[in-house]
């Protein structure tokens, strides 16, 4: 029998790949839709539902409990609303939601919970790794460090959203990293 462990996942198409390389690892991901920094709502509702749906073609067990609560995220993440990708805001915001998986492994009983933030390659691997380890420390439990776009990990779940028919966003899904993208189609960006 395969040990379950809690997937905080960012998308569908990201959950994908990430979803076979931890059942390869021996493992059963319970999957894990939390994301408070989506905006705008239909936005947060269109990935919510390839969530939904991807979970059922796969055979994953998806909790959806967790309300839309973008409040939050802007209380803790507007004083850094300035920075730039990558920079403290995302931090925060990954915080935010490792504390969350942790605390949800805890309430679930299962003993481990990973990521699927870990296989964009627009994201810091080694600062995501280190705040889910601080998440367990600090909830209990353990965390699965990870970095899911190894072997062309972010490749394959190109591939397998399409064969999923998965809508794939072009931004992170932060107002911020929205209004920086619209910024940079009209060429107002660097």
């Amino acid at each position: 029998m395969k040990n379950k462990i809690l997937l905080n996942v960012c998308c569908a198409p990201d959950a994908t790949h990430t979803i076979n390389a931890l059942r390869e690892s021996d493992f059963e991901p319970v999957t894990f839709f939390y994301n408070p920094n989506i905006h705008p709502r239909d936005e947060y509702y269109k990935r919510v539902d390839d969530m939904k749906k991807l979970a059922v073609r796969t055979c994953t067990e998806n909790i959806e409990d967790v309300p839309y609560d973008i409040k939050e995220w802007f209380r803790l993440c507007k004083p850094f609303s300035k920075e730039p990708e990558r920079g403290r805001r995302c931090e925060v915001c990954f915080r935010m939601r490792m504390d969350k998986t942790a605390q949800k492994a805890k309430e679930l009983n299962i003993e481990i919970f990973a990521t699927t933030l870990t296989i964009s390659p627009h994201k810091d691997t080694v600062l995501i790794n280190r705040i889910g380890k601080e998440a367990a420390k600090k909830y209990g439990g353990k965390y699965y460090e990870s970095n899911f776009k190894k072997q062309d990990g972010f490749k394959k779940s190109i591939v397998l959203s399409k064969e999923h028919d998965l809508y794939r966003q072009d931004y992170c899904g932060c107002s911020y990293s929205l209004l920086d993208r619209l910024k940079h189609k009209r060429g107002q960006c660097c």
